[in-house]
């Protein structure tokens, strides 16, 4: 197929196979010098490729980041889930780094992420896995477990915290959201939003990073940071004198950048392109709860976090399985790099609970 993807590499269905060293880019080479132990493989997915990085033995545990991330937001991760006796894999989701990237913003819909995960469990010689979520990766996970519990037996999800389908179409609810325009909706436009961002990719990731960062922005100004007044820009929300978090080394930063400068972000923002298509493709999950064995983990100075407060106060309901939730206090929205000891402690000790729970019927 056609996605603005190098054809080299490219497998047969089921297979799999490391990247090789052509595949590299220089910032490729020196982070697989410094973290040697971690493998990049191609596995071939229905609409392409997904590119990924695993390390570890033991059960299956898919790590699916969010925007504007990568694999590379589960560095810390990796390497304590594997420790921790677990088969890590992080994946480039479809439109990041080196898996596809349609042309077509429908490819982007949920239920063809859901497929993506599906396939590259299988495609990992794997019957099941647990899944594991952050920002948009955290409604992948969730729509993964809803959709398909046969291979998901459990979800952990991070920062944006699962409601199930409601009944108002999703861009109708934001344009009623007040009088400034919702950053979700700033990001419907082809292009709009690109053209902010991509004349200074590595400024604009460093602007957002270190905006949504707990403490950056006071805890009662931090909604604010996600609508527009009218004909403004997002990053127009972003301090002007803040200090880049100590979380972000420009090691860090500089693969960010590297990644989002050669792959583009119109793939990643055709996710949020798709969120009238979900509501509609999800008709018949309508407030339906996911069962399985779930854990939380937000921040106090996250934005999604906070103005999903009702969802958290409804997982009695929605996450009828959930095994713990927690609010981690002063962390802002990028919760496993802001605070990676504490959150590998609350993943490992949910991961092993998981055994001792009864199945989800």
């Amino acid at each position: 197929m056609t996605d603005g993807t190098p054809a080299d590499g490219s497998l047969t269905a089921g297979a799999q196979a490391e990247v090789t060293p052509t595949d590299m880019t220089p910032t490729d080479m020196t982070l697989t010098d410094v973290t040697p132990d971690l493998a990049h493989r191609l596995v071939q997915v229905p609409g392409g490729r997904i590119h990924l990085v695993e390390q570890g033995t033991g059960p299956l545990v898919l790590l699916v980041h969010g925007f504007p991330e990568s694999w590379y937001s589960w560095r810390h991760q990796l390497p304590a889930l594997a420790a921790a006796g677990f088969r890590a894999v992080a994946i480039d989701v479809r439109g990041y780094g080196r898996s596809s990237k349609p042309s077509d913003v429908t490819d982007y819909r949920m239920l063809a992420h859901v497929a993506d995960n599906v396939a590259v469990v299988h495609a990992l010689g794997e019957q099941g896995a647990v899944i594991i979520g952050h920002d948009w990766g955290a409604p992948i996970a969730a729509n993964s477990a809803l959709l398909r519990p046969d291979i998901f037996r459990a979800v952990a999800l991070l920062s944006v915290p699962y409601a199930p389908r409601g009944r108002r179409k999703p861009t109708d609810v934001y344009a009623g959201m007040g009088a400034e325009e919702f950053y979700i909706s700033y990001f419907q436009a082809p292009g709009r939003a690109e053209a902010e961002i991509e004349p200074d990719v590595r400024g604009w990731l460093a602007g957002i990073y270190t905006t949504l960062s707990g403490g950056t922005v006071p805890l009662a100004e931090i909604s604010r940071t996600f609508f527009l007044p009218a004909g403004g820009r997002l990053c127009d929300r972003f301090p002007a004198d803040a200090a880049r978090p100590s979380w972000l080394t420009d090691t860090d930063l500089d693969f960010y950048a590297g990644e989002f400068e050669r792959a583009g972000l119109t793939g990643p923002l055709n996710r949020y392109r798709n969120v009238d298509r979900d509501w509609a493709d999800l008709a018949a999950w309508q407030g339906t709860p996911i069962t399985q064995p779930s854990l939380f983990i937000g921040g106090e100075f996250d934005g999604p976090t906070i103005w999903s407060a009702r969802a958290i106060k409804n997982f009695p309901a929605t996450l009828p399985g959930l095994v713990s939730a927690h609010i981690l206090d002063g962390c802002g929205h990028w919760v496993q790099q802001e605070r990676p000891d504490e959150v590998n402690r609350l993943l490992t000790t949910w991961l092993h609970s998981l055994d001792k729970l009864p199945r989800a019927r």
